[in-house]
């Protein structure tokens, strides 16, 4: 097991208001309707309205998302960090 993965994670929504993860490695990008963000686990994709990120913990990684929470997808699961520019390319 790589230190990654043996960090844990977690997802935790509360009210559809407020999102907390643990397990961050890396975000990509984020709006008010989008935030992606990398964990341990692989990526996940936020859907929302009047998304903002209200914290966020490089020493813990952990990251806290507000807004009108409508989904949270999980995709690649050996993805987490976002791909190169080479990377994107060949994908």
């Amino acid at each position: 097991m790589n230190m990654e993965t043996e960090r844990g994670h977690t997802v935790t929504i509360e009210n559809r208001k407020r999102l907390t993860v643990t397990g961050v490695t890396d975000t990509d990008s984020f709006d008010e309707k989008n935030v992606l963000l990398y964990s341990s686990m692989g990526e996940i994709l936020v859907k929302g309205r009047g998304l903002k990120v209200s914290g966020l913990s490089v020493e813990t990684g952990e990251m806290t998302v507000e807004g009108e929470i409508l989904s949270v997808t999980y995709g690649d699961k050996t993805v987490t960090s976002p791909l190169s520019i080479l990377g994107k390319l060949r994908k």
